[in-house]
């Protein structure tokens, strides 16, 4: 595993080099914090790669926005990047900025284009825009003149998103100012809105409309698809994908079986544990009531982690954490920084005030989660805190 430059080993890594996996830690210390939030830079890897040979020959790039899906970027950009990714995609500048540090020689898209005077900033850390509308083109066309910068950037066309991107309309106007060898757009893209619904006609529908565009724009390369984009098929996989959400294990074919390696895990401390009287309740707004007498272990974990509040029990699922290798369900409502657990089924040698419970992993989705939560693994990752201590596992290297 390649680490970004001036990055040193820890006292651990040194010890146990000949060992199969190390880890680096970030955050609060463990004891100073209520939970731990580990993630798998080696599952991060193998997801990459089972994307970029599933594409192949189309390249596979890597969206590594919202500090990697809340993975953290310079951990998560240096594990793609030593399993071969060279193009990365990222919201902001100032994210691209952290990529850079990574890697001299990436290739770096920033998707939300040029603001208002900010093209300046693109040279400076050697980023290509994703251009979406003909004020930032106009822009951008000056700063390269004026400038003599050619280092390239996208244009994004709207197929059907309404969100981002030139019109379709203003595509062959485009293709005549593109004749010029020295225009600097290295591509051109779209979003699919619904690709995680296979059977959607707007899939076929943008597919279409991004065909027209590839014909106009011979010679340059093109991108469709994102994580669920690319389980729709060839039609969609042009010459570069980027996966983003696939790549943290987050189901990318909703309804079938998960093809992705699980990446993050998210255990909590128990604080304490306390048997509740039967009629008594739990937490706010008293919406949950002892039928009998209940004991409770309560996580030191809650929504100001980002640990998304537990709705009531959907489809026939009981939101649950897992204790003591056991499913015990969440009881009433989470709190900011708490959540009570039933442990009745457990002995109670098995559930101690200190022990972990795990929120992720274990058989807990990302995607579980968040469908207990009313949203998506998206908001789940992206919304885990700061204030867990944080830990990567890596695959050490052979020992020189």
């Amino acid at each position: 595993m390649k680490w970004w430059p001036g990055r040193k080993q820890t006292t651990r890594e040194k010890e146990n080099r000949s060992a199969a996996t190390s880890s680096v830690t970030g955050g609060p210390p463990l004891i100073e914090t209520g939970a731990m939030l580990t993630v798998d830079l080696d599952a991060i890897a193998s997801n990459w790669q089972m994307l970029a040979t599933r594409v192949s020959p189309a390249e596979c790039a890597a969206v590594v926005k919202a500090d990697a899906y809340g993975c953290g970027v310079r951990e998560v950009a240096a594990a793609l990047a030593a399993a071969g990714c060279k193009t990365f995609f990222v919201a902001f500048l100032s994210e691209a900025r952290a990529i850079r540090e990574i890697t001299k020689d990436a290739t770096i898209y920033v998707l939300n284009g040029v603001p208002p005077g900010g093209a300046a900033g693109f040279a400076g850390v050697n980023a290509r825009p994703v251009i979406g509308n003909m004020g930032e083109l106009v822009e951008w066309d000056a700063f390269c003149s004026v400038h003599s910068w050619s280092g390239g950037a996208a244009l994004h066309f709207d197929s059907g998103m309404n969100r981002l991107g030139l019109s379709m309309a203003d595509a062959p106007a485009l293709t005549t100012r593109l004749k010029n060898p020295e225009h600097g757009i290295a591509l051109v893209m779209s979003h699919l809105a619904c690709a995680d619904e296979p059977e959607h006609p707007l899939n076929t529908v943008q597919i279409q409309r991004f065909r027209e565009v590839r014909m106009m724009f011979r010679g340059i390369g093109a991108s469709l698809a994102n994580s669920s984009g690319i389980f729709l098929g060839p039609a969609t996989h042009c010459d570069l994908v980027r996966p983003g959400a696939a790549l943290y294990g987050i189901n990318p074919t909703p309804g079938s079986a998960n093809p992705m390696r699980p990446v993050v895990e998210l255990m909590g401390r128990i604080a304490q544990v306390r048997t509740v009287p039967k009629g008594e309740s739990v937490g706010y707004g008293a919406s949950w009531t002892a039928r009998r007498d209940t004991r409770v272990a309560v996580i030191a974990v809650g929504y100001g982690d980002g640990h998304l509040g537990a709705t009531a029990a959907l489809a026939g699922e009981q939101p649950a954490v897992m204790v003591a290798g056991k499913r015990c369900p969440v009881l009433g409502r989470i709190s900011m920084d708490l959540i009570g657990v039933d442990v009745s089924a457990l002995p109670e040698k098995n559930v101690r005030r200190g022990d972990f419970a795990v929120l992720i992993g274990e058989g807990l989705s990302v995607d579980e989660v968040a469908r207990h939560a009313d949203t998506i693994g998206y908001e789940v990752l992206t919304n885990l805190g700061r204030r867990h201590h944080r830990v990567w596992t890596f695959s050490l290297p052979p020992p020189q």
